[in-house]
């Protein structure tokens, strides 16, 4: 089960230390490690936290330079396209100067829309891992569940030059296994806090109202750029979240100015 840590006191979680621990290692549910965003950029390393001070300090691109120590952020992610919707997706998020992280799917999506692979990372959004087929990690053998992954690395490399560095696992399932191959395959593992279920509604005023309904301060929202409603929900969103001082960023850039640290799990 995943228990919610900061990196200064992340410890090995190897070992039965209470009856109730050792219930859940019967039951096969094994422990990783899990920190909140907040809590990442609190730990980040030294040299990291000035790296990222001196960066900021000399200016630049606006959205690669915002500090979520400061801002008030949220992160956007969308997951399982690229899809026909996603140029349009992008186009809405060039007009409100919006970056976010696309957990892209390899299996009729990638692999068949490598123009909107590149389009996505072009115009500085986040390439991000969502496995090949939509397999629950936790269902599958540990080979196969490396090759879900690996395969979308090898792809997205192949597409843009750039290999992926956050996955997130299809249904939010993860494991201590699931974390170890992440963490060979340098793969940070990222959940969310809101969700609109997009997937069994069309109703783009409802996915709206639940996502602004949830959104809080280091959140991240997930969404799917494959489903009717979606897109069409995301210039109202885009627009309510700055009205409320919202500034809207990547995974990576609300992690910052800690980076993702491959097998750790990301959860508000």
């Amino acid at each position: 089960m995943p228990k919610q840590i900061s990196a200064a006191r992340r410890s090995s979680m190897v070992g039965l230390l209470t009856a109730a621990s050792l219930a859940l290692a019967l039951s096969g549910c094994a422990s990783y490690d899990v920190t909140a965003p907040a809590d990442a950029r609190a730990d980040a390393p030294a040299a990291d936290v000035k790296a990222k001070d001196a960066k900021d300090t000399k200016g630049g691109d606006a959205g690669s330079d915002v500090d979520c120590r400061k801002a008030k952020c949220v992160a956007l992610t969308f997951d399982a396209g690229p899809s026909e919707n996603t140029n349009r997706l992008l186009d809405i998020l060039k007009e409100n100067k919006a970056h976010a992280t696309f957990f892209m799917l390899g299996k009729n999506h990638i692999a068949e829309r490598p123009a909107e692979v590149k389009r996505i990372d072009a115009e500085g959004h986040e390439l991000a891992n969502h496995t090949w087929s939509h397999q629950i990690l936790t269902e599958i053998k540990p080979d196969e569940a490396k090759r879900e992954l690996s395969r979308v690395q090898d792809e997205v490399r192949k597409i843009t030059g750039k290999t992926p560095t956050l996955m997130r696992p299809p249904q939010g399932r993860t494991d201590g296994t699931v974390s170890e191959i992440s963490k060979e395959l340098g793969l940070a593992q990222v959940l969310w806090s809101v969700t609109a279920k997009d997937y069994e509604t069309t109703d783009s005023a409802l996915i709206t109202k639940r996502v602004l309904d949830q959104t809080k301060r280091d959140g991240i929202i997930l969404l799917h750029d494959i489903y009717k409603g979606t897109v069409p929900a995301v210039p109202g969103i885009l627009k309510e979240l700055k009205k409320r001082g919202y500034t809207v960023v990547t995974v990576s850039q609300l992690l910052s100015p800690a980076k993702p640290e491959p097998g750790m799990a990301y959860r508000p």
